[in-house]
């Protein structure tokens, strides 16, 4: 184990990347004109390549389960679906890229779930607390790992569950204790990414001893990263500023000095050997812009002197590097699309 926790945290100095979100959500689901600006429901190449080219190395795709299977008959897993993530796994490897799946929208539970989702099926049980479900999301990753069994760890890594909430410690601990082990099982050189407990927010100490890496959040201060964000964004407040030392969010104040304090957790857990990556993090595109870069290079710097890589949420969207559509940003045109030149080249110093 201790090998395997030495070869992980290795290759996690370098993940660098970004998340893509053409899978992230189902064509009929009535968040996708919000959710992505690339209606397409697979990757698209080009992408991959410019962020390969761009000098990173990585990207996570946040996956919705109902590409591949119906709430109805949630334990069938349909191969037109299925088709899409190999596409992206094809692609990511061409381009050497390391592709982490992350079940966003899992059997039983979505951390999104109820929010705008009329005329969506409803889920048929709760991840946490139906042993059905559970035994259904096993045999989604069961299904995956059987499926990309062959594929380099250096290619390949599963997140198993996009920020677990709704549920208790033990019930959370049960679930992925039983899902690794039946990675293992089939796969036993699988990287495994546990999201933090708390919608990401809080490491998972219980889990440790599991070898596997655990995935934290970079949305601090919520009303700085989130403002006027239309699925949680506190409309109320004034145009937020980084640094504010006034400003107090949990606790602690709008500066870089309170970082390791937000982080304390997870530096604990990282140094008793359990890796830390950093599977999202952003802004907003109504967080002025040059707050944005300040409060983003505070982030990567301490990340970067912690030896966490990290994920920008998103690459194309309103968190991300393109077409985000965030006002006074240095803008230029990048094949069809709109990228952020200043953003661009903060990302690629660190």
């Amino acid at each position: 184990m201790t090998h395997l926790r030495e070869k992980i945290a290795m290759s996690l100095l370098r993940w660098r990347g970004f998340n893509l979100c053409e899978l992230f959500v189902t064509a009929d689901d009535p968040r996708w004109p919000e959710m992505t600006v690339s209606p397409r429901g697979r990757i698209v190449p080009d992408h991959l390549a410019w962020i390969a080219g761009w000098g990173f190395n990585f990207v996570r795709l946040p996956l919705s389960c109902r590409w591949w299977s119906d709430p109805r008959e949630p334990f069938d897993l349909r191969e037109d679906g299925l088709a899409r993530v190999d596409d992206a796994v094809e692609a990511a490897a061409r381009g050497g890229l390391h592709l982490s799946l992350n079940l966003h929208h899992a059997p039983g539970f979505c951390i999104n779930q109820g929010l705008r989702d009329e005329g969506l099926a409803p889920e048929p049980f709760d991840l946490w607390k139906d042993d059905e479900a559970r035994r259904c999301f096993v045999h989604h990753w069961e299904s995956l790992a059987r499926r990309y069994a062959g594929r380099s760890a250096a290619e390949l890594s599963f997140d198993l569950v996009n920020e677990p909430a709704r549920c208790s410690r033990a019930e959370h601990e049960h679930v992925i204790r039983d899902a690794v082990a039946a990675i293992r099982a089939i796969d036993p050189a699988r990287l495994i990414v546990i999201d933090g407990f708390n919608a990401g927010n809080e490491p998972c100490p219980e889990l440790s001893d599991l070898g596997a890496i655990q995935s934290c959040r970079g949305y601090w201060p919520a009303e700085f990263t989130h403002h006027y964000a239309w699925w949680g964004g506190d409309h109320r407040r004034p145009e937020p500023r980084w640094p504010a030392s006034a400003n107090v969010s949990e606790g602690l104040a709008w500066e870089a000095d309170s970082l390791p304090r937000r982080f304390a957790a997870w530096i604990e857990l990282a140094a008793g050997g359990t890796p830390v990556f950093c599977g999202e993090l952003g802004c907003h595109n109504q967080t002025p812009h040059g707050d944005f870069l300040r409060w983003l290079e505070d982030h990567l710097a301490f990340f970067r002197d912690q030896g966490w890589g990290w994920a920008l949420w998103n690459f194309r969207g309103s968190f991300g590097l393109l077409d985000h559509g965030r006002v006074g940003a240095p803008l230029a045109d990048w094949h069809g699309c709109r990228v952020d030149t200043g953003l661009l080249a903060l990302l690629q110093r660190y």
